[in-house]
């Protein structure tokens, strides 16, 4: 796994070993960074479910101002430091431990805590991750700036909801076995 552009390009990564940790294959993340290339430089930006952290240091090395990973696997938070240590990232990020659930609940009371991008990835067989993960986005006023997108990783035939609360889904892209849903707050009924 490595880098794809910006600062720490072609740089590689580790994974944590194992099936535990199912990380976002290069493809699908040059992909991603794609559409959000012209908002990703000084986004603040929340990795839920980060596990090696690729997504989050991508995010970094294109110049994002701030990265939150959230991850609880001891053995993923392990290669994830390890990572940030090898490239030399020492600023610009923050690591929280513990439940996707339990840390957006704990950010909501942070003051100034608010994303303009947010990216989750759970393990694909924790189907209700994706509904409870996405409800609390949906529902929680003041996690996302004005304009943020919420991007979910999922299988492709898992299919997900349109709406969770205020967010609608305004993109679907698919990619081999895996899909990415796009979210946005949408307009609040009249």
């Amino acid at each position: 796994m490595r880098i794809i552009a910006g600062e720490y390009r072609s740089r590689t990564l580790e994974t944590p070993a194992g099936l535990a940790t199912r990380p976002t294959s290069d493809r699908l993340r040059e992909t991603l960074f794609n559409v959000l290339a012209p908002r990703i430089e000084g986004a603040a930006f929340l990795d839920l479910y980060a596990g090696s952290g690729a997504v989050g240091i991508e995010a970094i090395s294109r110049g994002a101002a701030s990265v939150v990973f959230v991850e609880r696997a001891e053995a993923a938070l392990k290669v994830l430091r390890k990572n940030l240590e090898k490239l030399g990232v020492n600023a610009g990020f923050k690591i929280q431990t513990g439940s996707a659930g339990a840390c957006l609940r704990q950010l909501v009371l942070s003051p100034g805590a608010s994303f303009d991008l947010v990216f989750l990835d759970p393990p694909y067989d924790l189907a209700g991750e994706y509904a409870s993960t996405l409800g609390l986005l949906g529902g929680s006023e003041g996690l996302l700036a004005s304009g943020a997108l919420v991007i979910a990783e999922h299988r492709r035939k898992g299919k997900l909801e349109d709406q969770y609360g205020a967010l609608d889904r305004t993109r679907l892209l698919e990619q081999g076995d895996a899909a990415l849903s796009f979210y946005a707050v949408g307009q609040p009924p009249a």
